[in-house]
């Protein structure tokens, strides 16, 4: 746990919870590709594969972490979920973490459930669930569409890195000697300066694609404005 990395390397967990999240990765990106379907359409699908592969650019690129002597990169669920919606947006970043497992070698094969979970799942997940609260009670200006991309990128990393925290609750091979709150404190420290990073590169980028194709953010497609209910006329003349 020297490293505190995100990418979980093999022998980090034992087999049996690597197994079962795995099997749960798998059945929740079965689910992902059948909603999916639904939202795919001429936009949509070059879309996706444009944010895959932005996605496995920038996650080549780190950048440090000087107090806590780590370097972290971006993970790329909230700007999936922002560009390309939360089902389309779980299943690009988990092939981004397929193909760096198998061609590259970063993170552990047999741990690829787990890294699937955390950063293709989780990740996604809860940075989708900000986006839908933020966009309903900000104004959907730039500066707006700003915030919600970084805090929903920032939060999406520290929830990504506690569920690296459970995991090794239930099943790490290093006895941590009863202390899971000092690893999750620690974890969500050092993902927290690493969201900073997220955010800001995450704000950048879908303020930009907004300002020149709003019609290719998602979340300004999908995630309709709160319109007020129409008042309703009382008999009798009463007010």
């Amino acid at each position: 746990m020297e490293t505190l990395a995100m990418h979980i390397s093999n022998g980090i967990i034992d087999g049996p919870v690597a197994a079962v999240f795995a099997a749960l990765a798998l059945a929740v990106l079965t689910f992902c590709v059948l909603r999916g379907r639904r939202d795919l359409d001429d936009r949509l699908a070059p879309m996706a594969g444009l944010v895959a592969a932005f996605i496995f650019a920038v996650q080549m690129l780190n950048f440090p972490i000087f107090t806590a002597g780590v370097s972290g990169h971006l993970l790329g669920g909230a700007l999936a979920a922002m560009l390309v919606g939360p089902w389309v947006g779980a299943l690009c970043v988990a092939v981004v973490l397929v193909v760096q497992a198998l061609v590259f070698g970063d993170g552990g094969v047999a741990m690829l459930g787990l890294n699937i979970t955390n950063m293709a799942l989780l990740g996604t997940a809860a940075a989708y669930l900000l986006i839908a609260l933020l966009l309903r009670v900000l104004p959907r200006t730039k500066a707006g569409l700003a915030v919600t991309a970084f805090v929903s990128a920032l939060v999406s990393v520290v929830v990504a890195s506690q569920g690296l925290v459970l995991q090794y609750w239930l099943g790490g091979t290093t006895d941590l000697g009863g202390n899971l709150t000092g690893l999750a404190g620690t974890m969500a420290g050092v993902h927290l300066l690493i969201g900073i990073g997220e955010g800001l590169i995450t704000a950048t980028t879908v303020v930009t694609v907004a300002k020149v194709r709003p019609d290719l953010v998602y979340a300004l497609r999908a995630l309709k404005p709160a319109v007020p209910a129409p008042a309703v006329p009382v008999a009798g003349g009463a007010r």
